[in-house]
């Protein structure tokens, strides 16, 4: 009667930001799968160690809670606050990954040293500095977008960065995230809009470096030769893979049940950890699998389709944000899986929020938690954008006289 919407009331307390529903739901439903096949793969490796047949899922409900928590405070933190001390984070991150060669500090594990020692647990420094790294190249081309745009120079720092972490990463050695960390960059900065001819003669050099890196080592030539047939030596070099492809042919098209694994009962090493997709596709089957390659799918496409818009209302450091974890995430996911199915060689890289790890499930609940707060300020961008575009109501003429009429009586 008065021209008065509620909804006008609303939006002049100011735009509003949400977070993406369909992402929340996909990285909580990829953390209760997590749960389940957790307590599924880990209670035979537990029980044989006589520490219990529930001490894997009990560890893994408290870094999930950390990890909660973290992702809570991601939530509420401003990107801008981020955004300032991002090169301060890049500086930690460079300190940790030095602080794993520091004797006492640093622990050694199956050869290598990736570990810091913190009395109570163990800490793995490059789940951090993956996302570390991402707040800072993102940090970067928001800073120096002209100059990685136009310049072949402008693309030296970033790279430069990613190519000291990526030798330190070496020296692990960790070969599987230093070539994580190299896909992602390359990707960031080529989304960021540098030009892919300047990408490739940038890359030139890093191959042979690649190729040295990754035959210098016997153990490493063996894992490169070994997937290519696994069955040629399938009780040394090849019973990681021939036994996970086992797991993963029994589980057929509807999966053996869960928790009827044979395979994960001291058959398939690291079945909660490294191998777990191949326990999902056992007792899941190819249902199960697709149904947790979907979750994944999910997640990387909102990240991406969100960091786009967040691109095109100049909200750059979220969108950057949005690109960089969603490809961080998704190349892991794609690494792990490959590894599974005998299409890549062993890596030992977790599966995103369902592996078993301390640093794993707490740093991937903490990048959830800056993904979602980049899709909040992104939304909140675009809902600022529509308010700014909107017409008032008191601006549009009336064109019904009758209601014109009934206004002038009200107001006599």
């Amino acid at each position: 009667m008065f021209g008065f919407d509620t909804t006008q009331a609303k939006r002049r307390q100011g735009p509003r930001g949400k977070f993406d529903l369909p992402l929340l739901v996909a990285l909580v439903g990829l953390a209760c799968v997590g749960v389940v096949m957790v307590t599924s793969s880990s209670i035979a490796v537990a029980d044989s160690t006589h520490m219990g047949e529930f001490y894997y899922l009990k560890r893994h409900l408290i870094y999930l809670a950390l990890g909660m928590v973290a992702a809570g405070v991601a939530m509420r933190t401003e990107l801008k606050v981020v955004e300032k001390h991002a090169f301060f984070l890049m500086l930690v991150a460079f300190i940790m990954l030095l602080a794993v060669f520091v004797p006492h500090l640093g622990m050694r594990l199956n050869g290598a040293r990736r570990w810091l020692n913190l009395v109570v647990t163990s800490f793995q420094p490059v789940e951090a500095v993956k996302l570390i790294l991402v707040v800072y190249l993102a940090s970067y081309l928001v800073r120096h977008r002209e100059s990685i745009e136009t310049r072949f120079l402008g693309l030296i720092k970033p790279i430069a960065v990613s190519g000291v972490i990526v030798l330190l990463l070496l020296a692990q050695p960790d070969f599987g995230s230093a070539t994580l960390v190299i896909a992602v960059t390359i990707a960031l900065v080529w989304l960021g809009g540098a030009r892919p001819i300047f990408l490739f003669i940038m890359g030139l050099p890093l191959m042979p470096l690649l190729a040295i890196a990754a035959t210098s080592e016997s153990y490493r030539m063996k894992r490169l030769t070994s997937f290519m047939d696994p069955w040629k030596d399938p009780f040394n070099d090849g019973f990681q893979l021939t036994q996970s492809l086992m797991a993963i042919g029994r589980g057929e098209w509807m999966g053996v049940g869960l928790g009827s694994s044979v395979l994960k009962l001291s058959y398939l090493p690291e079945a909660h950890t490294d191998f777990i997709f191949a326990v999902i596709g056992e007792e899941l089957g190819l249902f199960g699998i697709i149904a947790v390659i979907g979750l994944f799918a999910l997640t990387v496409w909102r990240g991406l389709h969100v960091g786009l818009k967040g691109v095109e209302v100049g909200q750059r450091f979220a969108g950057y944000i949005a690109f960089g974890i969603s490809l961080m995430i998704g190349l892991q996911t794609m690494v792990s899986i490959g590894v599974n199915l005998g299409a890549l060689p062993t890596k030992g890289l977790t599966l995103p929020l369902i592996s078993y790890g301390g640093s794993s499930i707490v740093l991937t609940c903490a990048m959830a938690g800056v993904l979602l707060r980049a899709t909040f300020e992104i939304y909140r961008a675009l809902d600022a954008r529509q308010m700014a575009t909107r017409v008032p109501a008191a601006a549009v003429p009336d064109a019904n006289p009758n209601n014109a009429r009934e206004r002038e009586a009200v107001a006599a």
